[in-house]
């Protein structure tokens, strides 16, 4: 029960296997899914080369269950790593590691100095491709998916026909999940892989609002980094943003918090005072908004002549509603004394 919830905490992609043929998309090529050998041993952390970790997020309660899960047990998963020419003159080669980012940030934790690992002797692009490709243990977000496909197109050389053949996709999944990433400035990709901003939130607010004012996204990211939102929060700050004149736009970018509280207080205010004012209340305040609608729509009406036909016809409507709510209040007057 204990290596269950490891891998389900810890596994970035399985350690062996083949990913089974889905409806909406072929088979992928056994070349690219697993590598062609591999060996097990231990290695001091210092020796891993973390160059990908820009592509996972931080998740620090992950990686507390985690430590207290290999404290008890020990590291079961191994990390995946992939040997690299290292710089020239140097003659040594880089570990780099493909999985396992919050095992080690675990063992960190725990204050460990080496971590069992999977080494495959296949090329960077075949173990990140192998990544994408498997989906039976922990889902990548889709941020980490875009983030690993701008290393294989951008950093990698490969082209997204070439990425989409070999990690089973079509080419459209590859470029909507690029397309995430050209909308995002680096803050804003900084607050989702620090976990103080979510998937969600990134690419329905901050890239949005990036592509219409680039500095209120970063004024706003920059406020949400000592005052942070929710996402249910952040969602409502930008409804209101999005109806908020021009003017009134600035004091919500550079006060979000303010703005939030501010709303909930009045919100508030006014949930009790219909809870003290009662149905009555409720009534009363139904029948002012209903003289203002009357008033406005007679102001309107007098300046169109000659009237449109509908509102000629929905006068006798309107007129056996009203005396219908009128008999209704005023037979209540005569068997209520209070």
């Amino acid at each position: 029960m204990v290596m269950a919830t490891e891998q389900d905490i810890a596994c970035d992609l399985p350690v062996c296997g083949v990913e089974a043929a889905r409806p909406d998309r072929g088979a992928l090529p056994v070349s690219a899914m697993t590598p062609l050998h591999s060996h097990c041993l231990d290695l001091d952390l210092h020796r891993l080369d973390l160059r990908f970790a820009a592509s996972r997020l931080v998740e620090p309660r992950a990686v507390a269950r985690l430590a207290e899960s290999i404290e008890r047990c020990g590291q079961i998963v191994p990390c995946i790593v992939v040997a690299v020419p290292g710089d020239e003159g140097s003659g040594a080669e880089a570990l780099v590691l493909i999985d396992g980012y919050r095992r080690v940030a675990a063992l960190r934790r725990l204050g460990r100095d080496t971590a069992g690992v999977e080494q495959w002797s296949c090329d960077l692009a075949q173990a990140l491709l192998g990544v994408l490709a498997r989906a039976q243990d922990r889902p990548f977000a889709i941020i980490e998916q875009a983030l690993l496909l701008r290393e294989l197109v951008h950093g990698l050389g490969l082209s997204q026909h070439d990425v989409a053949q070999r990690c089973g996709r079509d080419v459209s999944w590859v470029s909507r999940r690029l397309h995430l990433l050209s909308g995002l400035p680096d803050t804003a990709l900084a607050a989702v892989r620090g976990g103080r901003l979510s998937s969600w939130a990134a690419n329905r607010v901050v890239a949005p609002l990036a592509r219409a004012n680039t500095e209120h996204a970063e004024r706003l990211l920059a406020m949400l980094a000592t005052s942070p939102l929710s996402t249910r929060e952040l969602r409502c700050w930008f409804e209101h943003y999005q109806q908020t004149p021009r003017s009134a736009r600035e004091h919500m970018v550079d006060r979000p918090r303010l703005f939030i509280d501010t709303l909930q207080a009045n919100t508030a205010w006014h949930a009790g005072a219909r809870l003290r004012a009662g149905p009555e209340g409720e009534c009363l305040d139904d029948l002012r908004r209903l003289e203002a609608v009357i008033a406005r729509l007679r102001k309107r009406a007098a300046t169109l002549r000659p009237l449109p036909p509908p509102l000629i016809a929905a006068a006798p409507r309107l007129r056996t509603a009203i005396d219908a709510l009128t008999t209704a209040l005023e037979r209540e007057d005569t068997h209520d004394t209070d």
